[in-house]
């Protein structure tokens, strides 16, 4: 295994340890067990940062991957992916959002974001998982040029 698999390999690894560690989140605010949900929670966004940084860190220095599918999946692949990146984006600043108003403690706030962030949270996290087994499992592609090359001309 080389690093073009292994980065998405990680990178998604840690996208699902994020969606359960919120949702052990959720089930001990539920519980009330407050300063463990802190603790679970906290976990869930250094998972998705750690996501965040192996994905930027791969399409800088390795690159990203192509629709090795059939061609008339492509389209609909990419709605697909699309869908998951708007996905991913709108749930990265619900959860900075959410985050921010638990701790300035504006807690009836942080719970009506929570629920909302955590739903499109767990739908990014299928969806990622998705979009990693049509890529690299069911049909592999090849990867486009590391950005850093592209941007220097190399």
């Amino acid at each position: 295994m080389n690093w073009y698999f292994i980065f998405p390999t990680v990178s998604t690894s840690f996208i699902v340890i994020s969606a359960v560690l919120v949702a052990f989140g959720w089930r001990l605010a539920v519980q009330r067990k407050l300063e463990s949900h802190k603790k679970v929670m906290i976990a869930a966004a250094i998972a998705a940062i750690l996501f965040f940084i192996i994905y930027a860190s791969r399409t800088v220095l390795v690159g990203n991957t192509t629709w090795g599918g059939p061609e008339g999946l492509k389209l609909y692949y990419h709605i697909f992916l699309y869908f998951h990146i708007v996905m991913a984006t709108v749930a990265a600043v619900f959860g900075i959002t959410t985050l921010t108003l638990g701790f300035k403690e504006k807690y009836s706030k942080h719970r009506k974001w929570g629920r909302v962030t955590s739903v499109i949270w767990f739908a990014t996290a299928i969806t990622g998982v998705i979009v990693y087994v049509l890529l690299y499992l069911l049909y592999p592609g090849g990867h486009t040029k590391p950005m850093i090359d592209a941007i220097f001309g190399l």
